[in-house]
């Protein structure tokens, strides 16, 4: 068995450069509508073209028939590429003839989304209209036609340690794709290899000699990752996560769980 373990700098480097290809427009991610402006000569003046296409994007009476960007907890497509991130991400890639297509939702302060791999001759907007039947059920998101079960499904790769540690931030941060508000999980995770020292710890495991990332390749072509986190909004506590990847693909089973917690002073 053979054990790697990758500089945290790089980790944390592959993390936020999916964070900014993942980046939802503002007129997506905090929707407005004409009724939140008193008189039409308060909208808002366009500098550019694109700009001018953004007050397209904001709710109004034609929402129900163009599914347009809304606060009202209605499902809607996302105009993000999340396939993008892929593209300046090393050692792995989207299969061929597969996209990446995104859902979001959002009412009041809070929001969920959703990414899903479907067939490219699926991917169009037409299509992906068809799996907004039920838009406002938050916790049944749209499920366009062709869609793999799971979207790392849809990953290959070159089989390297790090390309591994990649797939696995990778998943987090399309899991967490579109979450705002009280629905953020991972957002308030930050990757650590050293104990946050202002803080005592009260384990629930014996405390771990290594928290770097590390990566261990068996004999039969299966891996395993191990990574921490420190998870800064209470309750705060260290998390350990572990995938373990089989031969042959990208889909790993996960383990995140919390092996130590903030003691109160």
């Amino acid at each position: 068995m053979v054990v790697q373990k990758i500089p945290l700098e790089s980790a944390q480097k592959i993390r936020q450069l999916i964070k900014n290809t993942l980046t939802i427009p503002e007129s997506e991610n905090h929707p407005r509508t004409w009724s939140s402006y008193d008189e039409v000569d308060q909208l808002p003046e366009p500098d550019s073209l694109s700009d001018l296409g953004e007050l397209f994007n904001f709710g109004g009476p034609i929402e129900e028939a163009t599914y347009a960007p809304n606060t009202k907890g209605q499902w809607f497509i996302s105009s993000t590429n999340p396939g993008a991130a892929l593209v300046k991400l090393p050692g792995l890639k989207l299969k061929p003839e597969l996209r990446l297509v995104s859902y979001l939702h959002r009412h009041a302060k809070d929001g969920v989304g959703v990414i899903w791999a479907v067939p490219e001759a699926l991917s169009t907007t037409a299509q992906l209209e068809k799996g907004l039947s039920n838009r406002d059920d938050r916790s049944h998101p749209p499920q366009p036609e062709g869609a793999l079960p799971d979207v790392m499904e849809a990953i290959e790769g070159d089989r390297s340690p790090a390309s591994f540690v990649i797939a696995s931030i990778l998943c987090r941060e399309l899991q967490e794709f579109g979450a705002i508000g009280k629905f953020c999980n991972w957002t308030h995770h930050r990757l650590i290899n050293a104990l946050p020292n202002q803080v005592h710890w009260q384990w629930k495991i014996e405390e771990p000699k290594d928290l770097s990332p590390k990566v261990r390749v068996f004999p039969d072509g299966k891996v395993a990752i191990e990574f921490f986190t420190c998870r800064v909004a209470p309750p705060v506590a260290i998390f350990q996560h572990i995938d373990q990847y089989p031969n042959g693909h990208y889909k790993a089973a996960k383990l995140d769980r919390p092996i130590a917690v903030a003691q109160r002073a």
